[in-house]
C-alpha cells in the first residue's frame, strides 16, 4: 500500500534580510543579466543547482521576488533589487521591503489576518497547521515570517503612526484661534561677560524642542516671521498646518 505524503505550502526558508544579501551576491556577479542556474548556485556557495539546499535557496529568492526565471532555464536578478541598492531615499527602500515581504502568498495572508500585532507563537503555528503545513514546516515558516516582519518593522511603524495620531489633539476652527500665537518678545541684551539675557521663555522653549526646525518667512515692510515645525514633518502635519494658516487668512479678511 502506497502512502501519499502531503507537501506543505511553499514558503521562504530564510528571512527577508538574509535573502536580500544572497540576491546581492548574485547581483555583484551577474548584475541583472540572465545567468545559468548552476552559476547562480555557485555564487550562493553551492556546487551546482541540483543540490537540494541550492534549489531551496534559489526558490526562496523567487518566492520573495528577488530573482526571476529567465529564458532557457536561466535566473535573472530582479531590477527591483538594483533599485533598492541605489534608492536615494529610505521611503523607496521601505516600499520595496514591504512589497517583498508580501510577495510570498502565505506571508501576505498572515499580514492581512493579523493587523496591529502578531499573536503568540502557539497561535501562529496552529494557524499554519490549518493552512496545510506539517508541524516541522509550520515551525520553520513561523520563525522565518517573524524575523522578516521584525526586519521590515511593519508593526512598529503602525504603532508609531497610531501614537502620533493620538498625540495630536483635534480642534474646531473656533478652538484653533490664537493657539499658535508666539509669546511676547522681551528685549535681548548682553552683559559684560557676554551672557545673553532676556527672552527666557523663548530660549527655554528652543532648548526643550531641539527636534524642531525654525523656518524664516519674509513679510512686507521688511518684517520677518518664524515658523517652527517638528522634524520630521509628516503629510498629516502639513495638512493641519495649512488648515490653521487658512483659518488665520480668513480672520484677516473678516476684519
Amino acid at each position: 500500500m502506497s502512502v501519499t505524503v502531503r507537501r506543505s505550502p511553499r514558503a521562504p526558508s530564510v528571512p527577508l534580510d538574509e535573502a536580500i544579501e544572497r540576491a546581492r551576491r548574485v547581483y555583484v556577479k551577474e548584475n541583472c543579466h540572465p545567468a545559468p542556474a548552476d552559476a547562480v548556485a555557485q555564487h550562493l556557495g553551492y556546487t551546482n543547482a541540483r543540490n537540494g539546499a541550492a534549489a531551496s535557496a534559489i526558490a526562496t529568492l523567487r518566492y520573495y521576488g528577488l530573482v526571476e526565471r529567465g529564458e532557457a532555464k536561466t535566473i535573472v536578478v530582479s531590477k527591483e533589487l538594483q533599485d533598492f541598492i541605489f534608492a536615494p531615499s529610505a521611503d523607496i527602500k521601505r516600499g520595496l521591503l514591504i512589497k517583498w515581504l508580501r510577495t510570498p502568498p502565505i506571508f501576505s495572508e498572515l499580514l492581512d489576518e493579523y493587523v496591529g500585532h502578531l499573536p503568540s507563537d502557539e497561535t501562529l503555528k496552529f494557524r499554519l497547521l490549518q493552512k496545510g503545513f506539517s508541524p516541522e514546516a509550520a515551525d520553520s515558516c513561523r520563525d522565518v515570517f517573524k524575523q522578516s516582519v521584525a526586519f521590515v518593522g511593519v508593526y512598529e511603524a503602525e504603532e508609531e503612526e497610531a501614537v502620533e495620531q493620538e498625540a495630536v489633539p483635534s480642534a474646531s476652527p473656533e478652538q484653533g484661534k490664537g493657539l499658535d500665537e508666539p509669546p511676547l518678545r522681551q528685549p535681548v541684551s548682553a552683559g559684560s561677560d557676554g551672557a545673553v539675557s532676556g527672552e527666557p521663555n523663548l530660549v527655554r522653549a528652543q532648548e526643550m524642542h531641539s527636534d524642531f526646525d525654525r523656518i524664516p518667512v519674509r513679510l512686507s515692510g521688511g518684517r520677518r516671521a518664524w515658523v517652527e515645525v517638528p522634524s520630521p514633518l509628516y503629510l498629516k502635519d502639513k495638512e493641519r498646518l495649512k488648515a490653521q494658516i487658512d483659518l488665520l487668512l480668513t480672520d484677516d479678511e473678516d476684519v
